[in-house]
């Protein structure tokens, strides 16, 4: 099977990063997915950005501190800083999945609950995964039906293990930590590895012939290419 193609913070090489500009021009591009980061407002409101201070022309702006409705004039590159479900409407519309990194605190089960939403009204499917385990188990207890995952830089020794300890489907693993041997124990316990972040030409072909799941790239054009090529 071919792997997904997966933006990574949408096509962040044309688009500034997790912009709704950035998202359109990855679903162009030929991505099957993109990925984004969340972090969580005052009023409880999911927004899309990386850090958790937004660097803007009026300075640095912690977003766990502002409200939703003071974040919305704020522009990053020329662009406003999305809400998810902005996002989740415009992964809707271009047929993406979307796989969304848990940053702040309790982003993990704010958005398992939106994507169990989207998914019950067949608009979207997606999934949560963070480096911080406890937001994947913490997206679990909020939505069970929700797929989630790990972000891993270290090789486990045993791979699965960390999918076990939160119920996790997915893998992510830094693309060059990852060989036959990972991709195969964690597919025998019913698992996907997903690799982050391969933008190198050479890269992306060894991953194909691994057999990973998905491959998440700045590069999305390159890797479609790549990807297409290989199951021709």
């Amino acid at each position: 099977m071919r792997p997904e193609v997966i933006a990574h913070r949408g096509a962040s090489r044309e688009a500034p990063e997790n912009s709704l500009r950035a998202f359109a021009r990855a679903a162009e591009l030929g991505a099957n997915a993109i990925e984004l980061d969340l972090h969580l407002t005052t009023d409880g409101v999911l927004v899309v950005h990386h850090d958790p201070l937004i660097h803007s022309a009026a300075g640095e702006v912690p977003i766990n501190q502002r409200s939703s409705a003071e974040l919305a004039g704020i522009l990053v590159r020329d662009e406003p800083v999305p809400r998810f479900a902005d996002v989740l409407t415009l992964a809707a519309e271009r047929g993406l999945t979307v796989y969304a990194e848990a940053k702040g605190r309790g982003t993990g089960a704010a958005a398992a609950r939106l994507l169990a939403h989207a998914a019950a009204n067949g608009s979207v499917s997606g999934a949560v995964h963070s480096f911080d385990h406890r937001e994947v188990a913490s997206a679990g207890r909020a939505q069970p039906t929700v797929p989630r995952g790990v972000l891993e830089v270290a090789y486990h020794v045993e791979p699965a293990g960390a999918l076990r300890d939160v119920g996790a489907r997915d893998l992510w693993q830094q693309a060059q930590m990852i060989d036959r041997a990972l991709v195969d124990a964690t597919h025998a316990a019913g698992g996907r590895v997903i690799a982050w972040t391969a933008n190198a030409p050479e890269l992306i072909r060894h991953l194909i012939a691994l057999g990973v799941d998905g491959i998440c790239t700045d590069d999305v054009a390159l890797a479609r290419t790549i990807v297409d090529s290989a199951a021709a």
